[in-house]
C-alpha cells in the first residue's frame, strides 16, 4: 500500500511530466470505469510512455520514433516497472536530448 506521502510526491512528479510536455489520457472499461492514466511526450526521435494503473503498478518506457505500438511496443530504449513514485521518478531523471 502507497503512503499519502508517496501519494503527494507522485502528484509533484506528475505535474512535473505535465510541464515538459507530457499529455494524458484516461482510458475507460466498458462500465465507464478508469483503467489507467497514460501519458505520452514525443521528442527528437523518442518517444516517452508511462502508464499508471495504480500507485503500486506504473511502466514506462522511451520508444523509438517510428515504434509501431507504443502500448506494446516490440524495441525500447529504456523500460521500468514497479511502484508510480519510483518509476516516474526514473523517467524525470533521464536526459532530453539521447536516449540512455
Amino acid at each position: 500500500m502507497t503512503s499519502s506521502a508517496d501519494a503527494s510526491r507522485t502528484t509533484w512528479q506528475l505535474r512535473q511530466l505535465i510541464n515538459r510536455g507530457f499529455q494524458f489520457l484516461h482510458p475507460r472499461n466498458a462500465r465507464g470505469e478508469l483503467t489507467a492514466v497514460v501519458g505520452v511526450r514525443a521528442h527528437g526521435t523518442v518517444i516517452d510512455v508511462v502508464r499508471l494503473h495504480t500507485e503500486d503498478d506504473a511502466l514506462a518506457m522511451r520508444v523509438p520514433e517510428d515504434e509501431a505500438n507504443l502500448f506494446s511496443p516490440t524495441r525500447f530504449a529504456w523500460r521500468r516497472r514497479g511502484p508510480a513514485a519510483a518509476v516516474l521518478e526514473e523517467l524525470l531523471e533521464l536526459p532530453d536530448d539521447r536516449t540512455p
